[in-house]
C-alpha cells in the first residue's frame, strides 16, 4: 500500500477547508440525495462525499459504509487530491500498486473499483472528492463518468451555499447581496438537479429509460388501462446469441448493436417514450391499447425488421409478449412476458411467443 502524499497547495487547501466550516456538521438531505443519485446512475453499492482533513477523511454523506471517517493515510480520496483537475479512476485495485494490499481492499468493504471527482473550490484547491466504489473490478460508461463529475460540481455548490449561509449570519448588514448570491446558486442547483434526475432514469448506453424508470411507467400504464377499460400489452425483446457477438466481434461491436436496436425501438411511433432497456441485451416495450393478437402481430413485424437491419453482422431477436389480465400486477405481467420469451428461445429463437 502507498499512502497518499500531500498536495503542493496543502497549506492553502487546509485554510480553505477550515473557512467552509463544514467538518463534523450533521447529515443533510441535499448531500444524501446526491450520493443516492450516484449509486443509481453508476450502479454501485457505495458512494461518498469525502472531505480530507489534516489526518483524516470525513464523510459528509455516504451510502454503503458505516464509518463516519477514516485515517487520511488509508483514504483513496487523498490520492485524488494530488490531481485536482482530473477524475481519478481505478478499474481494479488489485492491479494498482497503491492499493493492491490496502486493508480496505483485502478486507471489508473489499474495494475493487474506485472513481473520485475532486471537490474543487474557487481557488482551485480540492477539499475532498465525490466518489463511487464497487466490490468488483469494472469500468464506467462515458455518460456515468460525466454524471459523476456533475455530481461533484453539485456537491461543491452545496458547500458554497453552506459557506455563504455562515457568512450571512456574521454579516447581516450585507444581507441583500448575499441573498442574490444564494438565489443564483439555488437556480444553478435546480437546473443541475433536473439534469441529474433525467440521468438517473436513463440507460447511459442507449438513451432509453432504465429498469427503474420503466417500473414507474408500468405502474401508471396498468392503472390507466384499468380505469379506462382498455387493453395493455408488453413485449420483452432479447438479442439472440448476444454473448457470441461480444466474444467474436468485441464488446464495442456489441455496444453498437445495442445502440442500433435501442434507436430502432425508440423510433417506433407506437412506442415513443415507452421503451426501456431492462439490462444486458434485454429491452421492453409497452403497447397501450393493444390486445394480445395485435401485440403478437406488431412484434412479428419488429422481429422481421430487426432481421433485415444492415448492421454488418447478422442479428435476430426473440420476443415474449403478455397482455394485462384481471388480477395482474406489474410483477406478474412482466413475469408472463419473460416466460414467453424463454418459450421463444427454447423453440429455436428468432420468433415471437405469448403467454
Amino acid at each position: 500500500m502507498i499512502p497518499p502524499g500531500r498536495p503542493v497547495d496543502e497549506a492553502s487547501r487546509q485554510a480553505a477547508l477550515a473557512a467552509y466550516r463544514i467538518l463534523d456538521t450533521p447529515r443533510e438531505a441535499a448531500y444524501d440525495d446526491l450520493v443516492a443519485i450516484a449509486t443509481a446512475i453508476c450502479d454501485v453499492p457505495m458512494a461518498f462525499v469525502s472531505l480530507v482533513d489534516r489526518d483524516r477523511q470525513w464523510f459528509k454523506a455516504k451510502v454503503g459504509l458505516e464509518d463516519t471517517e477514516t485515517s487520511r493515510d488509508l483514504s483513496f480520496c487523498g490520492h485524488a487530491l494530488l490531481a485536482p483537475d482530473t477524475l481519478m479512476v481505478v478499474d481494479d485495485t488489485l492491479a494498482d500498486p497503491r492499493f493492491h494490499d490496502h486493508p480496505m481492499v483485502t478486507g471489508p468493504p473489499h474495494v475493487r473499483f474506485y472513481a473520485g471527482a475532486p471537490l474543487r473550490v474557487g481557488g482551485g484547491s480540492a477539499l475532498g472528492a465525490f466518489c463511487v466504489i464497487d466490490r468488483r473490478p469494472r469500468q464506467l460508461a462515458p455518460a456515468q463518468l460525466a454524471a459523476l463529475e456533475a455530481l461533484s460540481r453539485q456537491a461543491t455548490r452545496l458547500l458554497e451555499l453552506h459557506r455563504i449561509s455562515g457568512e450571512l449570519s456574521l454579516q447581516l448588514e450585507e444581507r441583500d447581496w448575499y441573498e442574490q448570491q444564494l438565489l443564483h446558486y439555488q437556480q444553478e442547483l435546480e437546473m443541475e438537479n433536473a439534469d441529474l434526475a433525467e440521468q438517473s432514469t436513463t440507460d447511459p448506453l442507449t438513451g432509453l429509460l432504465n429498469r427503474r424508470a420503466f417500473s414507474h411507467l408500468l405502474d401508471e400504464a396498468i392503472e390507466m388501462a384499468r380505469s379506462e377499460s382498455t387493453p395493455l400489452s408488453l413485449a420483452i425483446v432479447d438479442i439472440d446469441h448476444f454473448k457470441s457477438i461480444n466474444d467474436n466481434h468485441g464488446h464495442g461491436e456489441g455496444d453498437r448493436v445495442l445502440q442500433a436496436l435501442g434507436a430502432y425501438l425508440r423510433g417506433q411511433a407506437s412506442a415513443r417514450g415507452r421503451v426501456a432497456r431492462l439490462g444486458g441485451e434485454e429491452f421492453v416495450q409497452l403497447m397501450s391499447g393493444c390486445a394480445s393478437d395485435a401485440a403478437v402481430a406488431e412484434c412479428e413485424r419488429l422481429r422481421t425488421d430487426v432481421t433485415a437491419m444492415d448492421l454488418g453482422i447478422p442479428v435476430t431477436v426473440s420476443i415474449g409478449t403478455a397482455s394485462l389480465e384481471a388480477g395482474d400486477d406489474p410483477s406478474s405481467l412482466l413475469g408472463r412476458a419473460d416466460a414467453a420469451l424463454y418459450d421463444a428461445k427454447r423453440n429455436g429463437r428468432n420468433r415471437v411467443a405469448t403467454r
